[in-house]
């Protein structure tokens, strides 16, 4: 049997948001409609990128075991995995909020942490498409500049979580949350 206030616990952001939209519908009617427009175009296009997302998540799966993952991204990896984990977040496609199921795959697989950091920074901020963009919109030298202090950046965040971890570790995962 469901516990009401456990689903209730779950879901309160959401809860909360709906409330909030509900709020505005009835005293600010032309807020309300647009944060109702926005919500739903939003929803959309998540919806367009999950399934193929999620069907490389299972393939992923699938096909790359524990120690293959282990052997090219896990903590013996050194530099290798870290270069790939860079490698695989800037040829990825998708908005940000698709790497999270990805970096969870990995981490299931036994990739190090600091390599999940790497892959998760690189997804948002080293994508080559927005290099490319940036280039012909902004110019090299901004481009460059850009990606030289993103990816300083991403290395050094990524280390830090990863020391960080080390002293104060996750709880172990107990299931569905």
């Amino acid at each position: 049997m469901i516990n009401a206030m456990a689903v209730i616990r779950r879901y309160r952001a959401f809860l909360i948001l709906v409330g909030v939209t509900a709020g505005l519908v009835a005293f600010a009617p032309s807020v309300g409609q647009r944060a109702l427009a926005l919500s739903k175009a939003n929803v959309v296009e998540m919806l367009s990128f999950l399934p193929p997302i999620f069907l490389l998540l299972g393939l992923l799966d699938a096909w790359v075991d524990r120690k293959t993952m282990m052997a090219y991204m896990g903590d013996e990896a050194g530099l290798r995995g870290t270069l790939l984990a860079f490698v695989l977040g800037s040829a990825a496609a998708g908005p940000l909020y698709a790497a999270f199921p990805m970096a969870g795959v990995m981490m299931e697989k036994g990739a190090s942490m600091r390599n999940v950091f790497v892959f998760i920074g690189a997804w948002s901020t080293t994508k080559i498409p927005l290099i490319m963009f940036e280039t012909a919109t902004l110019g090299f030298r901004f481009m460059a500049m850009r990606l030289v202090f993103n990816i300083a950046g991403i290395f050094i965040i990524a280390k830090i979580l990863e020391k960080d971890l080390e002293k104060h570790p996750l709880p172990p995962r107990t299931g569905a949350s």
